[in-house]
């Protein structure tokens, strides 16, 4: 860095500046030619002096630059050589049966390993797994390990002790500081005595020289074969039992045990899977024994043990018997010795705690079993796990069989746990029961029955379920109400007799009659029989419908519902139906002969009106006023009297149109002919000013013309009541598409919602008016337009009066229809 920065800022300033210096020199160098004495030769001296100054540093500074790049080679091959120095520490490292973990500073904190790891942790396990020592190491040493780590990392406490794996490995730790950092060496050393049974899965992974280092440890007799199947090494047990049998052999040439033809279909059976192959062999002095061999990873190996020592008996002779009867139940089902060993098993015990047979074989401690289960996160979470293992191991001290409290596994199972004694010598037989499934179960069907409980209790009918034998089940609070009968005799579930006697004593005139009757329907098993419903008149005035109805469990669900109340809103709708159907003949007989009757009469009075107008001679004023009042009462009784004529034909259902092409000019003039003689002008008043506005390209208009002059009549003679007098009325009629548009506009005090409503109602009109009709023509009109498939609309206009709207198709042939 120092020769490039140096070069970079000074290098090549000192390399222009040598001619630079030159040619500054070179005036003064002229100049002292010319100029004599010493004064002259100064600036001379100066020049040169400048020039060999900057070709000196442009001398060193090339000197420097190589120096530098001589030196940065150097230091790359150093670094060079320092990483291919640690890369074959590191391979060396990893090759070796052992695992190193390294924590340094420049990691954060994060651990470093080196080796194998296999040579540790069980076969598929990740590589960091290694510091979850839980998983590979009994809890005790597991617990030890993590202290002496945390106390080494913080306080500097190297330490060296002895492990022991879950397999039966001796696992040795070394833990020491490292620069500013720590580090951990595990290694394998040998098995722990008692754990050939463990041999298999201890070696599995090893080379040639680690499975001669553990096969040394053991007390029994144990080789070691090559890919080849030659026997390459055999410990001193092996060599004993070779001396006893009259073979001469070393450790590593030893001699086989077997005869030819017996090691032949042994070898025959080691070939034929990756499995532990076994063979009970016998010698007469020596004894029996059982040949274990399987597989390694450099060949093969195997040992010899006692066939007394393997041969776990049952604890005692009493259960021997169900040694085969348990391997057919689904039920899971294990049984230990009083050495806590276990005896027996079956597949149902295995699939519930997900155990291989690799692990699970006969003579293993149950505390293994448990400790493997709570290692894989199988057994209920407790917060001290070592109590509650020796409370659950006090089942070998009972002497009678005991339920214990369900386990909650982590994954949501529940287990039910049931131990017993095994027999007179000790030992426990557990029973185990995945009660998950029933547990929901009778959850939902608790649920269920209480969703039901306060359902039946909230209904207003009185309930009550009987069982076959005729008990009450199942009632609520309404039946206990109905029949006055106290809520703890019910609770009892009481017989029907009883309730039936307790009736009595409540409705003493009929109450246990009523339930003895009631009884037949109960005790009736046949399978034939239907429902029954029906309804009981009981002495206190009560009235109860009642149905009985079978369930498909046998059972029989009795409901009683008082309609005492609505009885008697029956009884008196039906009365008020009476009188409106007897109002109502009384009303068609009234329109069909008064109608008629009035119009004999009325027609006299028309006539004599106008012969008293044209011929009575000579009237005075008033006398002329009087008659055209007649006159113009008489036009409106006579509208009215149609007007109820019409309206009882609609309501008789016998009300037709006759639609044809009409003149809409003419039937505006109709109506206005008719609003003439009912708004004369008398006495003065000033006439009714109504303006009429025609499209002048009206399309054809076919309707029933004279509904349609009613309506347009009833429409102006209302807006001529209540417009003020000499008012304008304004009559427009239009079209817009397929439908005809009449609109009457006046300038009266305007609609309210209640005169809105009265042209879909038939309501008297409202007062205020010139004059006060019944308001059947605003019905008429709803009805006409209606009949011709039309609508009708109302609004107010601003700022004052009212706007109607009737809107008609423009061909009504199809369209009238009577409501």
């Amino acid at each position: 860095m120092a020769p490039d920065h140096f070069r970079k800022h000074w290098g090549f300033a000192g390399i222009a500046a040598a001619p630079l210096t030159l040619m500054t020199a070179a005036p003064a160098l002229a100049q002292g030619l010319g100029t004599t004495g010493l004064a002259g030769a100064a600036p001379l001296a100066i020049a040169v002096g400048a020039g060999g100054f900057a070709l000196l540093a442009m001398a060193v500074v090339r000197t420097m630059l190589a120096d530098g790049k001589k030196a940065r080679l150097r230091a790359a091959e150093q670094i060079g050589g320092l990483r291919a120095l640690v890369d074959e520490y590191e391979a060396l490292l990893s090759g070796t049966r052992e695992v190193t973990v390294l924590w340094t500073e420049n990691s954060g904190g994060a651990p470093k390993l080196l080796g194998q790891t296999s040579a540790i942790l069980p076969v598929g396990r990740q590589p960091e797994s290694v510091l979850n020592f839980q998983s590979w190491l009994i809890n005790a040493d597991a617990e030890r390990l993590a202290r002496l780590l945390e106390d080494l990392r913080v306080h500097g406490h190297a330490f060296a002790v002895s492990l022991s794996a879950l397999d039966g490995r001796l696992i040795r730790a070394n833990g020491w500081v490292l620069g500013g950092g720590a580090a951990l060496r595990l290694r394998p050393a040998f098995l722990q005595p008692g754990a050939e049974g463990k041999i298999p899965a201890a070696v599995a992974a090893g080379d040639l020289a680690s499975v001669r280092a553990i096969l040394a440890t053991l007390t029994q007799p144990a080789f070691a074969r090559d890919t080849s199947e030659r026997l390459v090494y055999a410990n001193q047990a092996y060599l004993q039992l070779a001396k006893a049998l009259g073979k001469a052999g070393s450790e590593h040439a030893p001699p086989e045990l077997l005869e030819p033809g017996q090691l032949k279909l042994h070898l025959v059976a080691c070939a034929a899977g990756d499995k532990p192959a076994k063979l009970s062999v016998a010698w007469p002095k020596q004894g029996a024994f059982e040949l274990v061999e399987f597989p390694v990873a450099s060949g093969r190996a195997g040992y010899l043990r006692p066939a007394e020592d393997h041969a776990v008996k049952p604890a005692d002779a009493s259960i021997a018997h169900i040694s085969g009867i348990i391997d057919t139940l689904a039920t899971p089902i294990a049984i230990f010795n009083a050495k806590r060993e276990l005896i027996q098993f079956n597949q149902a015990y295995a699939h519930l705690w997900n155990l291989s047979p690799n692990f699970l074989t006969l003579g293993l401690d149950e505390r293994a079993i448990l400790d493997k289960l709570r290692t894989e996160g199988m057994l209920p979470a407790q917060v001290n796990y070592h109590s509650w293992r020796d409370e659950h191991l006090k089942a070998y001290s009972r002497t009678e069989a005991r339920e214990n409290d369900p386990w909650h596994l982590p994954d949501g199972r529940t287990i039910k746990v049931i131990s017993a004694p095994a027999g007179t010598s000790g030992g426990v037989i557990y029973v185990f029961e995945d009660i998950t499934e029933r547990l929901k179960l009778e959850s939902t069907n608790k649920a269920f029955s209480n969703v039901q409980r306060e359902t039946i209790n909230a209904l207003s009918e009185a309930v009550a379920v009987f069982g076959t034998n005729g008990r009450l089940t199942l009632s609520n609070p309404r039946l206990s109400a109905l029949w006055k009968l106290p809520m703890n005799e019910l609770g009892q579930n009481p017989h029907i007799d009883q309730i039936a006697e307790a009736s009595g004593r409540a409705i003493p005139e009929d109450g246990a009659s009523i339930w003895r009757d009631l009884k037949r329907g109960i005790i009736d098993l046949n399978p034939t029989r239907s429902d029954q419903t029906g309804r009981l008149n009981r002495s206190d005035g009560r009235l109860l419908d009642y149905a009985i109805t079978r369930l498909p469990d046998g059972q029989t669900m009795m409901t009683f519902l008082d309609v005492t109340e609505s009885a008697s809103y029956s009884k008196v709708l039906k009365e008020r139906n009476d009188a409106l159907v007897a109002a109502d003949v009384l009303k068609d007989a009234f329109v069909e002969n008064v109608s008629y009757e009035l119009r004999s009469p009325l027609t006299n009075i028309i006539g004599f009106a106008d012969l008293l107008a044209t011929e009575g001679g000579a009237l005075n004023e008033r006398q002329t006023a009087y008659i055209d009042y007649i006159r113009a009462s008489s036009v409106t009784l006579g509208v009215l009297i149609d007007n109820i004529l019409d309206l009882a034909s609609v309501d008789a259902g016998i009300a037709e149109l006759r639609p044809e092409l009409q003149d809409v000019a003419s039937l505006v003039d109709k109506a206005r002919a008719g609003l003439s003689a009912t708004f004369p002008e008398i006495s003065g008043e000033k006439p009714i000013n109504l303006v009429v506005d025609i499209d002048d390209d009206l399309p054809p208009f076919i309707a029933d013309g004279t509904r349609i002059v009613q309506v347009l009549y009833n429409l102006l003679s209302n807006a001529a009541r209540f417009s003020p007098p000499g008012g304008e009325i304004r009559l427009t009629i239009g079209h817009r598409a397929e439908r005809m548009l009449f609109i009457i506009e006046d300038e009266g005090p305007g609609l309210t919602d209640e005169m809105k409503s009265a042209i879909l109602t038939r309501l008297d009109a409202p007062a205020g008016g010139r004059q006060r009709g019944a308001g059947l023509g605003l019905a008429i009109v709803k009805t006409f337009v209606n009949l011709h498939g039309g609508t009708i609309s109302a609004e107010k206009r601003e700022p004052r009066g009212s706007k109607i709207i009737v809107n008609l198709p423009r061909d009504s042939a199809m369209a009238g229809v009577a409501e």
